[in-house]
């Protein structure tokens, strides 16, 4: 993945690595991110990527659900309990005040250890479906391949914001949310051609992230709307310079 911004002065490629280990406590995802001086493409940093993925992914997500979210926000839903749903609930516990947090996880063990690691209260929820029922907001971090949420599930007016099930056959929610929710992406050409949840479905896309956040397209809140995140490059060049520039000025700080 790489991009060029020229606003920020940075050219960066991340590497991405995927191996899928089901029933293993590792990452499924790994990467690492190169930061080049576009002037001359000498490198300037070499990063592991992780930090940087699970915050701009869930960063992306947050400013999705800050022009969709519902007038309700008591209650968030949080389904997997990988790095992506650590990140995601420290980010939206900070920006948004929701009363509570719903949490699930195909695996028990992993839900448990997901709340003795976050800062606040959570409730663990037996099944995907007591976990959505009254959420205003929800978040899908899983590595389902199959839909783990069913349309008829959804509160009226939620948001959802679909992180897992990136490839063009994997699935997180069925075809009746999908048809019926409207339906916002980070990209329209990506979106096509790697989610399995819009390819799958036959969903038509009504915007991207962008186009709403410029006003080119609505901020629907009175319906229910999905967002689906599947990432994109320059998220991750805007993000690894901010940590290249902060990491710069420490050490002239220091010096």
């Amino acid at each position: 993945m790489s991009a060029y911004s020229a606003k920020d002065d940075a050219l960066v490629t991340k590497i991405v690595r995927f191996y899928q280990t089901s029933g293993s406590n590792d990452s499924s995802h790994h990467s690492t991110v190169l930061l080049f001086d576009p002037r001359n493409g000498a490198l300037k940093a070499l990063m592991d990527g992780e930090a940087i993925t699970n915050t701009r992914t869930a960063m992306v997500s947050a400013i999705a659900t800050k022009y969709l979210q519902p007038d309700c926000q008591d209650v968030l839903c949080i389904l997997g309990a990988g790095t992506q749903a650590l990140s995601h609930y420290e980010i939206f516990t900070q920006m948004f005040p929701f009363k509570q947090v719903k949490v699930w996880s195909r695996t028990h063990e992993r839900a448990e250890k997901f709340a003795a690691r976050v800062k606040g209260p959570v409730q663990l929820c037996g099944s995907a479906k007591e976990a959505i029922s009254d959420a205003d907001v929800v978040i899908t971090v899983t590595m389902a391949t199959k839909p783990v949420v069913c349309g008829e599930w959804v509160k009226h007016g939620a948001h959802i914001n679909a992180v897992g099930a990136c490839r063009p056959d994997w699935r997180e929610l069925d075809d009746v949310l999908m048809r019926n929710a409207l339906l916002y992406v980070d990209s329209r050409e990506a979106a096509s051609q790697e989610s399995g949840d819009i390819i799958l479905s036959g969903a038509k896309i009504f915007a991207e992230l962008g186009e709403v956040i410029v006003g080119d397209k609505p901020a629907v809140r009175d319906r229910t709307t999905v967002f689906k995140s599947l990432g994109i490059a320059i998220e991750d060049t805007v993000t690894a310079k901010l940590v290249f520039d902060q990491w710069e000025a420490a050490n002239k700080a220091i010096a």
